[in-house]
């Protein structure tokens, strides 16, 4: 089965560009033997490989990425690692025993990046105090009101806050309403998956800049590189909404562009006008709506804007065209500080699903993928990256049985129906944000 050779693009833009310069391994080449090869090193990779590592120690586990550790979606969102997930609509009592399976699955990724960056001294604003669900429309009130009642079927701790808590706590006269979800976790996403990356067990060989082109089919399973050819007893594939380049999930998986901006860092008089928070996350309760953080080292991201791109990256001049809806959004919420400019933006893409499912499990013969995290990827994520090596090795856990029991993928039609149908797809997360934006 031959694809076109897909494009890795990176802008170099996004979080990465607040860290130190690193320097990536190695790029592959030579032939290699190895019994399992992870491709994506992004959160569901690095997970993979490292439980790949622990439950075969005596086997080498090569892990092969096509951009620099963090360039990818996995160090473009915006840090927010979700313990209990919002379903739009009303609170369906049919659905209890799914809303608890996804949350397990949650609660899984969000323990095990609770564990590491302890364990390794991650250094990458970890805080694992929950976050806040803003509402500011009409039709985002009306989601506080079911996301309300799902939390008290689910009796998960939370906080009800009107809009004088939300000034007190974010600096902010702009939101309506708002819950404080006691659980989930806010990050620094490109020095998170840095970090993971430079403390992977020592069976583990990452190679970056080394795009895997194809799968070839096989007992052993080949993978062809630019300068590289490797055999591999199995393969796990985590390029989330990449995958289909190399023929997995065509028609069932595309990519929605996102983009953000950071400010420069605020001022001591400026951060005392945000609030009694140190740092904190706002996530609007319409999907699509903005999000908002106060990072740790003070600076104010914002993060408004999606739309259908072909699953690929901004331009500098179609980043500076989203940054005018930036600017907007801020000054909304935050006219107090009209004279902060914005220091950084960037843009990330995120895998989607038409009916809002995951993957996961066999695709064919020795071959595995987890992914499609329709934006909750960082404690998913981790948590799917985990399962799929316990699947590929036999190994039976609740995690590998709620991943397995995610529902069907629907179907996307081929282009140019598809263009349309995803532009119509990730508009419709848009739909009546209005004010939330």
């Amino acid at each position: 089965m031959t694809h076109g050779k897909p494009e890795f693009a990176t802008d170099g833009h996004g979080w990465s560009e607040l860290l130190p310069q690193r320097r990536p391994t190695p790029a592959l080449q030579g032939s290699h033997r190895v019994a399992w090869a992870v491709i994506g090193a992004g959160l569901t990779g690095l997970a993979c490989a490292r439980r790949l590592a622990a439950l075969h120690p005596e086997q080498e586990i090569l892990l092969l990425d096509a951009r620099c550790v963090g360039q990818g979606a996995s160090g473009r969102n915006s840090g927010f690692a979700v313990a209990t997930s919002q379903f739009n609509g009303g609170f369906d009592a049919r659905q209890l025993d799914n809303y608890r399976r996804v949350n397990r699955i949650n609660l899984a990724g969000l323990d095990l990046l609770d564990a590491q960056v302890a364990e390794h001294g991650i250094d990458c604003q970890w805080q694992r105090e929950g976050f806040i669900h803003t509402a500011v429309d009409c039709m985002a009130l009306r989601e506080y009101e079911y996301f309300r009642r799902y939390l008290q079927a689910l009796d998960v701790r939370h906080q009800l806050l009107d809009a004088d808590d939300l000034q007190r706590r974010l600096g902010c006269h702009y939101y309506r309403a708002g819950i404080q979800v006691a659980d989930g976790g806010l990050v620094q996403p490109a020095a998170l998956v840095r970090g993971l990356a430079d403390c992977l067990p020592g069976n583990v060989r990452l190679h970056e800049r080394s795009p895997v082109e194809k799968i070839i089919d096989g007992k052993p399973l080949g993978l062809r590189l630019a300068n590289a050819e490797v055999s591999a007893d199995r393969v796990v594939v985590a390029t989330n909404y990449e995958a289909p380049a190399l023929g997995l999930l065509r028609r069932y998986l595309i990519g929605s562009t996102l983009a953000g901006s950071f400010t420069r860092v605020l001022s001591a008089a400026e951060r005392a006008s945000l609030g009694s928070l140190p740092e904190w996350g706002a996530i609007s309760l319409h999907s699509g709506g903005a999000t908002v953080r106060l990072t740790r080292d003070g600076r104010i991201k914002i993060r408004n804007t999606a739309e259908y791109h072909g699953a690929r990256l901004l331009s500098d001049a179609e980043l500076a065209a989203r940054q005018a809806t930036h600017r907007a959004a801020f000054e909304k919420r935050f006219p107090q500080l009209a004279q902060v400019p914005f220091e950084f933006a960037w843009s990330g893409v995120e895998g989607i699903t038409r009916n809002g499912t995951n993957f996961f499990g066999l695709q064919r013969a020795n071959v595995y993928f987890a992914g499609g995290y329709n934006g909750s990827g960082v404690s998913r994520g981790t948590a799917f990256g985990t399962a799929i090596a316990d699947y590929a090795s036999g190994e039976t856990t609740q995690t590998v049985s709620d991943c397995l029991a995610s529902a069907p993928a629907a179907w996307i039609p081929p282009r140019p129906l598809l263009d349309v149908g995803a532009f119509f797809k990730v508009r419709s997360r848009f739909r009546g944000v209005g004010l939330d934006r």
